[in-house]
């Protein structure tokens, strides 16, 4: 029994809760809809999000961003209660990889944060996907980055950004998952 779940186990990514490191049992805990996805299948198996800086993805990462996290992390990931999200310093350095921030999120953290676990897997990715985007470091420290979308990467600029009217952006296009790498 012991060699069928140890191969089971490779097939898909562990997900650690942040803290205490107990396995957070993802997918099984995760709501049903949103699993199956490209971009959902994807990260569960590699830990990569392919919503990262897909414009028609933002939207709605900006959209669960403004109304679940940015009471305590500030309008533009700024930090007010709880840290800045937009800067190169993570107070947990594993929130420097899409599956660390994702177990963040998704298991909670110290203090007030608790899980997210109430939004599916692939609505957390679209949120990724958009607290990356507010980034203002420099693009090379920007580990969540491929090699090509670090050579375009322009840092946030929050006084040039145009909030969402709705769930909606009319130039924002489709949200499609990248191609993996």
């Amino acid at each position: 029994m012991g060699c069928v779940l140890a191969s089971a186990s490779l097939s898909a990514e562990a997900f650690r809760h942040t803290i205490t490191g107990e396995d957070l049992k993802v997918p099984e805990t995760a709501l049903p809809e949103g699993r199956d996805t490209e971009a959902a299948k994807h990260f569960l198996e590699s830990g990569v999000n392919l919503y990262t800086e897909v414009e028609g993805c933002l939207p709605k990462g900006e959209e669960i961003y403004l109304t679940a996290c940015s009471g305590c992390h500030g309008h533009y990931g700024e930090g007010k209660l709880g840290p800045g999200l937009a800067d190169s310093y993570w107070t947990y350095p594993k929130n420097k990889t899409d599956k660390g921030l994702f177990e963040t999120i998704y298991g909670g953290a110290q203090g007030m944060m608790g899980p997210h676990n109430d939004h599916s897997i692939d609505d957390l990715l679209k949120l990724i996907a958009w607290i990356r985007h507010m980034y203002t470091g420099e693009a090379a420290d920007a580990d969540w980055l491929t090699e090509e979308q670090k050579k375009s990467f322009k840092p946030f600029k929050p006084e040039e950004h145009k909030p969402a009217e709705g769930d909606q952006v009319a130039d924002a296009g489709e949200c499609k998952a990248a191609a993996a790498n």
